[in-house]
């Protein structure tokens, strides 16, 4: 994971994100330690903690890990969310950077209704606005990073943004258009009419658990995160024991 961080920052400027075992995605305290332990290894290569996004899951435990590391110093990045439960706990965690995703909730709503979504009508980007605008109105700096997309519509509807984390292939569709494409998030413009959130551990988990999409793809994505760690490790120890 470092070493692979270590070739990307050598390459691009600005931040890597480098993720905690999603096996941790429970485990504050375990979290913690592995986060400390991946910037002393970034230090010890010769890389400021600066650069480097510590990757955690948006549970309670990982949000109260967020919180004790940026007290730290250390920089953290929030995936696996859903809900703006999630990201307003975040936010008052002091998190750096939140990634809602976008093409995971619109998943969900197609498989639910079978319906297919404009982009403007899309539930991923209904809710990444959703988050812009609470974090703006309520004056939060946390950066909203809008994360994995599933067509070109879904981008444009979130131009204007803090950052988008856009694939390759999406990129190319991107650079091949030729219409205009208007900002549609601004700071400047940005409204919730709605109240500041209470998140307290058991208004969280009560308000996560009301929300049956954040709460299905939060433990589908741990586990899916989980499973390709397994599939890691014991792809390195065939190629170590052959070696």
């Amino acid at each position: 994971n470092v070493n692979f961080g270590k070739e990307i920052l050598g390459i691009v400027p600005g931040y890597v994100s480098t993720e905690v075992d999603a096996r941790l995605s429970y485990d504050t305290e375990g979290t913690i330690a592995r986060a400390r332990r991946i910037i002393a290894m970034y230090e010890a290569a010769g890389i400021s903690k600066e650069r480097v996004l510590i990757k955690i899951a948006s549970t309670w435990e990982g949000i109260r890990a967020c919180e004790v590391l940026q007290k730290e110093g250390i920089s953290c990045n929030l995936t696996l969310l859903f809900s703006l439960t999630q990201a307003a706990a975040c936010a008052e965690a002091g998190a750096t950077l939140i990634s809602p995703f976008v093409g995971r909730i619109m998943d969900y709503y197609k498989a639910q209704t079978g319906k297919t979504y404009a982009p403007a009508e899309d539930p991923g980007v209904q809710s990444v606005t959703k988050i812009f605008s609470y974090f703006r109105t309520f004056g939060y700096n946390t950066i909203v990073m809008g994360a994995s997309f599933r067509n070109t519509g879904e981008i444009t509807e979130l131009a204007g943004c803090d950052r988008l984390t856009i694939a390759p292939k999406l990129i190319d569709e991107l650079q091949g258009m030729t219409d205009a494409v208007p900002q549609k998030l601004s700071a400047a413009t940005a409204t919730y009419a709605g109240p500041k959130l209470e998140v307290d551990e058991a208004s969280f988990r009560r308000m996560l658990n009301d929300d049956a999409m954040a709460t299905e793809k939060l433990a589908e994505g741990i586990r899916k995160f989980a499973v390709d760690i397994v599939k890691l490790e014991q792809f390195i120890e065939k190629h170590l024991t052959e070696a």
